[in-house]
């Protein structure tokens, strides 16, 4: 493992400028940065889904893929934070249509729109999507000025479908009624 950080506070970023993992200093405000800042948004909130998951025994299996989704979105930000380096691949998106298949499974059609809410747990994995959206949105900000790995991209995507499905998976599992959007 690389250096491990014994000072947190450097001072180099006070003038608006903050370090990317190649060296390179870029501002705070940058696409780049965005973006990171993001997933690093995300990457919290799905701690929190995890840890609530984990409390239902039946909803276990999807807290532990989730744990792996988090690991593959730290990963993601890694791999922003050094211009042209790559870790995530096709095989870590399979892994989530599989996941969002097998949950899917379980779901009656959806009829309706439905709203974030139902039981605190429920609305949590929705903001979280939510969270996962804006990410997705600025990696394709970020997408039209410089090369990024595609993947990178096709992960938000489908991370973003698999917390609606584990919202509703969620509710089904924990009998919570999901939230209908009522026509004005």
């Amino acid at each position: 493992m690389g250096k491990r950080l014994s000072k947190i506070y450097t001072k180099t970023g006070d003038a608006g400028e903050t370090g990317l993992g190649d060296g390179s200093r870029v501002a705070k405000n940058a696409a780049r940065i965005e973006v990171i800042g993001d997933i690093d948004e995300l990457n919290s909130w799905l701690g929190m889904i995890v840890e609530e998951l984990a409390s239902h025994a039946e909803l276990a299996e999807v807290a532990a893929f989730l744990r792996t989704c988090q690991h593959r979105a730290f990963d993601l930000g890694g791999e922003l934070s050094i211009p042209g380096f790559s870790i995530i691949e096709s095989r870590h998106v399979d892994a989530i249509e599989g996941s969002l298949d097998e949950m899917n499974a379980h779901l009656e059609p959806l009829a309706n729109f439905i709203l974030p809410g139902g039981s605190k747990l429920v609305a949590t994995i929705h903001l979280a999507r939510a969270v996962c959206r804006r990410a997705e949105r600025h990696l394709v900000t970020l997408a039209a000025r410089e090369e990024i790995n595609a993947e990178g991209l096709k992960f938000l995507n489908r991370l973003s479908d698999h917390l609606f499905v584990t919202a509703r998976y969620a509710a089904h599992v924990t009998g919570t009624p999901e939230v209908l959007w009522e026509k004005g």
